[in-house]
C-alpha cells in the first residue's frame, strides 16, 4: 500500500521539477545582459517580434530569444514591433527592454532655408546621425530615382531647390533616401499644391532661392524679387554674392580675388541672367515674392547690419547706400 503511494506521487515530482527547470530556465533566459553602451536599431517597416529579439541577442541585450517570446505571450505584448528607430542598451531589464520597443526615437531636426543641398547633407550626418552625406548628395544628382513618389515634374539633374526647408521627426539611423522623399513630399504639399502647382517651377525655384539668401526680411522679399527681374530686363548683370558662394560650397565673406576668380557658372559677376538652377530650397515666402514681385524702378539694393535692405534706382544712389552701410557696420562695431 505504502509502495502504491510512492508510484503515485511520481508523476507529481516529475511535473514538479518540470515547473521547477522551466521557471529557472525562464528567469534565468530573461536576466539582463552586462551592461554596455547604449546604440539605435531601425527598422523601416513593421517587422515580427521575434526577428528584432534575434537581432537584440546578436547585439548583447536580450539573453535567451525564446524567453523573451515567452515573456511576451504572459505579458500579450504584440507579436510586432513598428517601424522606427529605437535605442536600447546591454544591461536592460526584459520590461524595459519591451517599453522600450514602444517608444521609438522622435528627434525633431530644423533644416534651414537657407541650406543648400551639401549643407543639410552635412548637417544631417555631422549633427544627427542621419543618412550619408555622400549618398545624400548622389540622390541629389538622380531626379528620376523619385518619379514615383510624387505628382510634380522633377528637374533632370538636380534636386537643388526642391528639398522643402521644415522641421521634421528625422531619427538616427534614417537613410538618406527616406529624408528626400520626406522633403519632396512636403514641397508637393506646400509649393506644388499649395500654391495651385504654378507654371515655370524651375525658373520661379531660382529666382527664390536667390531672394531667399539676399532677404533679411519678409518685407524685403518682394522688393529684392523686383530689382531681380528689373536688372534682368534691362540685360544686366544680377551681380548677387550667394551665387559665388554656391558654386565655391562654401559660406563665408568674399574677396575681391573672387568675384573675378570664381570662373563658375554661378558667378552673376561674370554670367549673363540667371545661374543654372536654385542655389538653395526657398521658403514658401521667397516663392510667392518671386511670383508677385513688387513694381518699382529699383536697380539696386544694400543689407544693413540689422538686416534690413536699403534701394537704389541708380549707381549714385547704389555707392550712397553703401556709405550708409559702411557707417552702419562702424556704428554697430562689425
Amino acid at each position: 500500500m505504502k509502495k502504491r503511494s510512492i508510484w503515485w506521487l511520481l508523476p507529481l515530482f516529475l511535473l514538479g521539477g518540470a515547473l521547477a527547470g522551466t521557471y529557472f530556465w525562464f528567469r534565468n533566459g530573461t536576466q539582463p545582459m552586462p551592461s554596455g553602451e547604449k546604440f539605435y536599431i531601425r527598422y523601416r517597416e513593421r517587422t515580427p517580434l521575434e526577428k528584432v529579439l534575434n537581432d537584440l541577442h546578436q547585439r548583447g541585450v536580450v539573453r535567451s530569444v525564446d524567453a523573451f517570446k515567452m515573456y511576451a505571450r504572459l505579458k500579450q505584448i504584440s507579436p510586432e514591433v513598428g517601424a522606427g528607430t529605437y535605442q536600447l542598451q546591454p544591461g536592460m531589464g526584459a520590461p524595459m527592454i519591451f517599453a522600450q520597443l514602444r517608444k521609438p526615437v522622435r528627434q525633431m531636426v530644423r533644416i534651414p532655408e537657407t541650406n543648400w543641398a551639401r549643407r543639410t547633407a552635412n548637417l544631417l550626418e555631422k549633427k544627427y546621425n542621419v543618412g550619408k552625406a555622400e549618398e545624400y548628395m548622389e540622390l541629389v544628382h538622380r531626379p528620376a530615382e523619385f518619379k514615383d513618389d510624387v505628382s510634380f515634374p522633377l528637374p533632370a539633374f538636380s534636386l537643388e531647390g526642391y528639398l522643402f526647408p521644415d522641421t521634421y521627426d528625422l531619427p538616427p539611423l534614417m537613410t538618406s533616401r527616406e529624408v528626400i522623399q520626406r522633403q519632396l513630399k512636403a514641397f508637393e504639399k506646400k509649393v506644388w499644391q499649395g500654391l495651385n502647382k504654378p507654371k515655370y517651377i524651375e525658373r520661379i525655384l531660382t529666382l527664390a532661392s536667390l531672394v531667399e539668401l539676399e532677404a533679411g526680411t519678409d518685407e524685403d522679399r518682394p522688393m529684392i524679387a523686383g530689382v531681380v527681374e528689373n536688372r534682368l530686363k534691362r540685360g544686366m548683370r544680377l551681380q548677387i554674392d550667394a551665387t559665388i558662394l554656391y558654386g565655391m560650397q562654401e559660406w563665408r565673406r568674399l574677396t575681391y580675388a573672387d568675384y573675378r576668380n570664381q570662373k563658375h557658372p554661378y558667378n552673376t559677376y561674370l554670367i549673363d541672367g540667371l545661374p543654372p538652377g536654385p542655389i538653395c530650397s526657398p521658403s514658401v515666402a521667397s516663392i510667392k515674392a518671386v511670383m508677385k514681385p513688387a513694381k518699382h524702378d529699383y536697380l539696386y539694393y544694400v543689407a544693413l547690419p540689422d538686416g534690413t535692405s536699403i534701394f537704389g534706382r541708380t549707381y549714385e544712389e547704389h555707392k550712397a547706400n553703401i556709405r550708409k552701410r559702411r557707417r552702419a557696420l562702424a556704428e554697430a562695431g562689425e
